[in-house]
């Protein structure tokens, strides 16, 4: 017998169509109001200058106006209500350190963990027969569908001697 954690389960199936749906509109950015001015050091302030592209990419428009002052323009949409100074001195610590940062992607996929945990089936909520069908069916069609986005199972095979054992049955 098969038995599977549904909230688990969906969780893994709706953060997955999350991320291909994100992949498939590449990173959308949200222009800031009023831009946020932040004094930096020089040498931040050079590596925003010169990695403007990628920081583009990214999804963050930063622009140096002064010799240790830059001013964030547009960042992710998906990180709005993230720390936007802390975001982008990481990003720019992470560039002097490695030539490259992946913080805006961690903290994407750990939003879309949140939203799809909060989004999926709950517990003593009953699905009906067809909802069981098509979340088992789910499962079928997405990756990385044995765990949840936490790292915990999302099913478990309990055998026939286990069930036994559970009841004090000796075959």
């Amino acid at each position: 017998m098969i038995i599977v954690d549904m909230h688990a389960a969906h969780e893994r199936i709706t953060y997955e169509r999350m991320k291909r749906a994100l992949d498939a509109e590449d990173l959308v950015s949200q222009p800031l109001l009023v831009p946020l001015s932040l004094a930096v050091s020089e040498a931040e302030a050079e590596v925003a200058e010169t990695h403007g592209e990628d920081l583009q990419q990214l999804g963050l428009t930063v622009e140096r106006i002064a010799p240790e002052t830059i001013a964030v323009r547009q960042i992710p949409a998906l990180l709005r209500d993230a720390d936007t100074e802390q975001l982008v001195r990481d990003v720019l610590a992470d560039l002097i350190e490695h030539g490259q940062s992946d913080r805006v992607e961690a903290m994407t996929h750990e939003l879309l963990g949140t939203m799809a945990c909060h989004g999926s089936v709950r517990a003593n909520r009953q699905l009906t027969i067809p909802e069981m069908n098509a979340l088992l069916r789910d499962m079928e069609a997405t990756e990385r569908s044995g765990q949840c986005n936490h790292g915990r199972p999302t099913w478990t095979l309990v055998t026939l001697p286990e069930l036994d054992k559970l009841f004090l049955r000796g075959r």
